[in-house]
């Protein structure tokens, strides 16, 4: 008993009084990943000599358009944080579509690439498994929608 920290049948509360900053911190950093994934893909299609095909642009507009709306999302809960007012729905909303984000965003961007965007000496080979892993830790998707839907009542 002397070497016990904090009140005695409070382990569960103290492990999650900081889930919802720990769920943020995850999104900003699933955000970034999804940023500099798309940027790395962007500067390695540029280098490439020649005309882009049609598919090419489509697919990096579409992903320039996703990361714009995870940002605002990102943004938005970061300013809830810090005025005292994120939820835990909330964190969990902006957990899952980041790290949501990130895996459709990165996986874009390797096929736009092919083959040289999985190997795993190259950026995006990395963050492709960091992609995967994000959607595991601080909770699952599957978690993160059981904690949205129930939000909602439902």
């Amino acid at each position: 008993m002397a070497n016990r920290l904090g009140e005695e049948n409070n382990g569960f509360a103290y492990l999650t009084a900081n889930l919802a900053q720990e769920r943020l911190s995850i999104a900003v950093n699933s955000q970034a990943a999804a940023v500099a994934a798309l940027a790395a893909t962007i500067e390695a299609v540029q280098a490439q000599p020649g005309p882009r095909g049609q598919h090419t642009k489509f697919e990096l507009a579409s992903c320039h358009t996703d990361v714009a709306a995870g940002q605002a999302l990102v943004d938005q809960a970061l300013a809830a944080h810090e005025n005292g007012e994120l939820s835990a729905a909330d964190a969990s909303m902006v957990k899952l579509y980041a790290t949501e984000l990130q895996g459709r965003v990165v996986d874009r961007c390797v096929q736009v690439l092919g083959e040289k965007g999985i190997r795993k000496d190259s950026r995006l080979g990395r963050a492709y498994a960091d992609a995967r892993v994000a959607r595991i830790f601080g909770g699952s998707s599957e978690i993160m929608r059981v904690i949205v839907s129930q939000s909602l009542g439902i």
